[in-house]
């Protein structure tokens, strides 16, 4: 490299774009926010999730197989929840995050990018597949009276794999 030197950015250094109000607090925060969305959807808490999403929040979801980018609006919790009941038909969903990236706009509001997998098991007599959408997640946050919470989020699936998979006992069933 006929002696360029990388200097990599230490993490206490702002990022660009960074308030200088956020704090560690604040992107932990954020994170669990995050976390907190694949469990409860996995779960199938619904009245938890709505808790996550800012009164009136948007969220874009594809409409796969005819669209991997977002292509519904759905605007306030009712609106999200009630879009969020197509996955009580699925027997077992497993929504991993693998990366998050926050930026701070101000105090009170920041974006994320979230990578993240999420499996959807399905059965049919004794075959078992998992539908897995490679995704991620553009977000706006907003800290509320209530916390962070999500404004904002648009679905997109980067792509999908069908997968046979053999399930661990009492896991799921037809």
């Amino acid at each position: 490299d006929q002696g360029r030197a990388i200097r990599m950015r230490r993490a206490h250094e702002p990022r660009p774009g960074d308030c200088p109000m956020s704090s560690v607090a604040d992107r932990l925060d954020i994170a669990d926010l995050v976390a907190r969305y694949a469990h409860y959807v996995d779960r199938r808490d619904w009245l938890a999730l709505a808790e996550l999403f800012t009164a009136d929040a948007e969220l874009l979801q594809p409409d796969p197989p005819r669209s991997l980018e977002p292509a519904r609006s759905l605007v306030g919790r009712d609106a999200i929840l009630a879009a969020m009941h197509a996955l009580d038909d699925i027997p077992v969903t497993q929504h991993a995050v693998l990366g998050t990236v926050i930026d701070f706009g101000g105090p009170d509001t920041a974006t994320g990018w979230v990578t993240g997998q999420a499996n959807h098991v399905t059965s049919d007599a004794d075959k078992h597949r998992n539908l897995v959408w490679y995704l991620h997640y553009q977000d706006e946050y907003r800290r509320t009276a209530n916390g962070w919470r999500i404004a904002r989020r648009a679905v997109h699936i980067d792509w999908i794999e069908t997968r046979p998979v053999r399930l661990h006992r009492g896991t799921a069933t037809a």
